[in-house]
């Protein structure tokens, strides 16, 4: 569905290194680097898409927008927390810690952060075993 998803950073060097430590337990490689961003994934792979994290094109600061969240899809529960983990090691901030959310179905376990730059990620691994049949 989608071709690459895009946030804005005021410090890219420090949105990198933050996105470089997340995207490599995520096995997504740097595809891109250029003066004014970066991006991981892939733009020739229809199935994987790229992130693409860099200054706004109009010049303005970076700023983040409310009720604006990226989702990223872990291979485990484990990998959830390895992601939460790494993002608070790198400059990232606490906004849920990795567990089980009932109230998104059965199946949901996602942690929560904030990049360096306020924008928020999920890290979300849907538990087959607990998937209903409805």
């Amino acid at each position: 569905m989608f071709c690459y998803a895009t946030l804005g950073t005021s410090d890219l060097a420090q949105a990198s290194r933050f996105y470089d430590a997340l995207m490599d337990i995520l096995g997504a490689p740097r595809c891109w680097s250029g003066e004014t961003g970066a991006a991981w994934g892939s733009f020739d792979d229809p199935a994987r898409g790229a992130l693409v994290v860099g200054a706004p094109f109009d010049g303005a600061p970076a700023s983040v927008g409310n009720g604006a969240m990226l989702a990223l899809r872990a291979s485990s529960e484990a990998m959830v927390r390895q992601l939460h983990a790494a993002a608070l090691a790198n400059g990232g901030s606490d906004e849920g810690a990795p567990g089980p959310r009932p109230q998104y179905g059965p199946a949901f376990f996602g942690g929560y952060v904030r990049d360096p730059d306020g924008n928020k990620l999920a890290f979300v691994f849907m538990r087959p075993d607990n998937v209903s049949g409805d």
